[in-house]
């Protein structure tokens, strides 16, 4: 018996000529149904028109088929007389679709079965190449501002929280706001300055920065400001460019 349901690029499918022969109709009236009803059928997902060629008494000759999938082929049964004879065929139609759903995941989850099978082994080698296409435009499209991160971090000299938000292209406030939901910089009660933790001063991405200024009356006062270095420029520019990816 001929199967009710196949895989075509990964798609479970039905073919016209299938439900024709199943429903008692002639090719020629379901095809013209599937036209009639195309647009509420491509809800759905296009629908493949294809010439096949088929044999008869006379020789070998083509003819239009449409394939559709689960959804548009119960549709189109739907829009059909509702005859005992439809009715059964839906019902084998819908467990045909489940069983073939059924060997996809086990093919899915077996890499011997994907191996010993052609279409299978197709479509997950389609899938692998469309990733790595999309991992290299990736790169490529970061390549420049990973380029510029390398060369901070390379570089001597650490940056204020506004300096190194300049660099980064990202407002003060984001910047400070995301060093602060990372566990980069914290306040300490009654300051109003910000102060790197010791973890990040030992990973070498912050430093503390001490100055002495003069106060009006005279007096020394010694201010201890939070910088990011070259390296810590760089992770954070790496972090915000995967985030955004």
């Amino acid at each position: 018996m001929k199967d009710l349901v196949t895989l075509n690029g990964g798609i479970a499918v039905t073919s016209t000529q299938t439900i024709a022969e199943n429903t008692g109709n002639e090719h020629r009236a379901v095809i013209q149904l599937v036209r009639v009803y195309v647009s509420d059928l491509e809800e759905f997902g296009r629908v493949q028109f294809e010439m096949r060629p088929f044999s008869t008494a006379g020789g070998t000759q083509t003819r239009e088929i449409a394939e559709l999938n689960e959804q548009q082929a119960t549709l189109l049964l739907a829009y059909m007389r509702n005859s005992p004879i439809v009715r059964s065929f839906k019902k084998s139609l819908v467990r045909a679709f489940f069983d073939m759903a059924q060997k996809v995941k086990m093919r899915s989850s077996a890499p011997m079965a994907v191996l010993n099978d052609p279409l299978a082994m197709r479509c997950l080698l389609l899938t692998y190449t469309e990733k790595v296409i999309s991992l290299e435009q990736t790169v490529a499209e970061q390549a420049p501002q990973l380029a510029t991160l390398n060369r901070i971090a390379a570089a001597d000299g650490s940056l204020c929280m506004r300096d190194a938000a300049k660099v980064l292209q990202v407002r003060p406030v984001d910047l400070r706001r995301w060093l602060v939901a990372h566990g980069w910089v914290y306040q300490r009660p009654g300051h109003s300055g910000w102060l790197a933790y010791q973890e990040r001063i030992q990973q070498g991405v912050m430093c503390h920065k001490v100055t002495t200024v003069q106060r009006e009356d005279g007096t020394d006062k010694v201010v201890e400001q939070a910088r990011i270095t070259p390296k810590g420029i760089a992770r954070i520019g790496a972090e915000l460019a995967k985030a955004a990816a």
